[in-house]
């Protein structure tokens, strides 16, 4: 058995590094806000309910990505600036979000207004939607309470009713008015420290922030983050949740990080469905190579093994040309920052070795450490092949897919040249042959055609590139859009190609 909260705690610097935030800050306001639900008399259940909420607060911040980067130029900075800005000060945006993001993304001011007030305009709406829904599903498919499903709905609300989803003040759920309060309070502590966090959050005060709960923090916020930059957020926050503490076995584990490999996948349109084809590829080989111990651990890294693509940019997930030197080394960090998250959880540890070696080669030419053959193992070797394989069956931006015998041509020559192991490739070629029949079931009733369209969804199509995709009417195409959104409980693309993700729809080239 598992301590969910010690594997949602590791799993959260996902969030951080796709927010832009340094690595502990989700856990950090994890504890900031327990602290603030017992000032304020909360019951130890609302206090549960609220750890996960808090830690998870950002859960969809995959949602709108290549949509973000595709607009402006940076997801991950957007977002960054959203969050220290005050929206609800107009000379704010204009003091901080508009010079912050021209820096970042190497525009001028005056672009990033023409922007804000043409094609950006979309995303007012898209994007909180987009997010709010994908963070609520997430956390349903990570088995979590239905208040705190809806806590995470309701992240982007404001006090005044001006956020999404477009309720205001007491309507609002209480956890996430507490969460709001310690979002702001723990992220300023550690920006700039604790005078003006406080000073923060009585500006957001009425607007953003529920005024009592916010006067709450003012008062106490010694008590209440005093300690913050000092801490070490993991062990807090997994002190601070009430007894007694959920846990969970094996086989939830394995579901958790299916559901945050397909958040990284939703980075962009091209990586969706990657990591749950890996996972099932790559457990599938070491079975067959007689690991039987190996295989979940395989699997589960397989799921994990890309959560660091989202701390890149979409813009170098989605570039449709060669990368620039600088775009090559940005794009090599993966490894290395899916290693660390992983790592932050003791019981990841071998899961996190795994992931951080998927980009190795026996000879030594791969990343982030340069490792030969002799130290990697098996099982890392498997993982290695599985993802080469998945990657060449799939279109990128850049190229089309390979058909599963081209692919298979490709790993042979690299068996040859020594950078991939004889019998790891043998076995994931093996498995790749085996999955090749079999047939899939659709969930929610769907048929092979919305599969079909549902994949298109999931890539950002629009209903006439849909249509002229299928060469039927836009009407047509419509039509089964909306019929796939009703049998699915989505409303969003993001939340179809997560949907699309969790139940395997995205696994086979196209």
């Amino acid at each position: 058995m598992f301590r969910l909260l010690g594997l949602l705690g590791g799993l959260s610097l996902v969030t951080d590094i796709g927010t832009g935030a340094p690595m502990e800050e989700s856990l950090k306001r994890c504890v900031v806000a327990a602290r603030l639900a017992r000032a304020v008399g909360c019951s130890p259940a609302e206090t549960s309910e609220l750890v996960y909420t808090s830690l998870l607060q950002h859960l969809g911040c995959t949602a709108y990505a290549h949509e973000g980067a595709e607009v402006w130029g940076d997801d991950i900075a957007l977002v960054r600036l959203a969050f220290v800005t005050n929206v609800a000060d107009r000379k704010d945006m204009w003091r901080t979000w508009v010079p912050g993001l021209a820096d970042a993304t190497g525009t001028s001011r005056a672009r990033i207004v023409a922007t804000a007030l043409t094609t950006g305009r979309k995303g007012e709406v898209a994007g909180p939607a987009a997010t709010c829904e994908v963070a609520r599903d997430a956390s349903r498919w990570l088995g979590l309470p239905e208040s705190v499903q809806a806590d995470l709905f309701h992240v982007l609300t404001m006090w005044n009713g001006t956020g999404h989803p477009g309720v205001a003040g007491d309507d609002i759920p209480l956890a996430t008015r507490l969460m709001h309060v310690a979002s702001t309070g723990a992220l300023f502590t550690l920006h700039a420290g604790e005078a003006e966090a406080v000073a923060q959050v009585r500006r957001r005060s009425g607007t953003y922030l529920d005024p009592e709960l916010a006067e709450v923090f003012a008062d106490r916020a010694d008590e209440l983050v005093g300690d913050l930059a000092e801490m070490d957020g993991y062990e807090a926050a997994l002190a601070c949740e009430p007894h007694p503490v959920l846990m969970v076995d094996e086989d939830r584990v394995e579901a958790v990080a299916r559901t945050f490999g397909s958040l990284a996948d939703l980075k962009s349109p091209w990586l969706q469905g990657h990591s749950a084809a890996v996972a099932q590829l790559a457990g599938t080989a070491v079975g067959a190579l007689g690991l039987d111990d190996q295989v979940r651990t395989v699997r589960v890294a397989g799921h994990l093994h890309d959560v660091g693509r989202v701390g890149v940019s979409s813009r170098i997930w989605d570039k449709p040309s060669a990368l620039t030197a600088t775009e090559r080394d940005q794009a090599r960090l993966h490894p290395y920052f899916s290693e660390r998250i992983l790592a932050r959880t003791p019981a990841l540890a071998d899961v996190a070795r795994l992931a951080g070696q998927h980009h190795e080669r026996c000879d030594g030419s791969g990343y982030h450490r340069g490792l030969a053959a002799a130290q990697l193992t098996l099982s890392s070797r498997v993982l290695a092949a599985a993802d080469e394989y998945r990657s060449l069956v799939e279109e990128r931006p850049h190229r089309t897919a390979l058909s599963a015998t081209e692919a298979a041509g490709r790993l042979r020559a690299e068996v040859r040249s020594g950078r991939l192991d004889t019998d790891a490739v043998a076995a994931v070629l093996e498995a790749a042959g085996l999955r090749a029949g079999a047939r899939r079931t659709r969930p929610a009733d769907l048929t092979e055609r919305q599969v079909e369209v549902l994949r298109m969804v999931a890539r950002g199509m629009s209903n006439q590139q849909i249509a002229r995709r299928l060469v039927i009417s836009g009407r047509t195409a419509e039509h089964h859009v909306q019929d796939i959104y009703v049998k699915i409980g989505a409303s969003t693309r993001a939340g179809a190609a997560l949907f699309a993700m969790q139940h395997g729809l995205l696994d086979e080239p196209w």
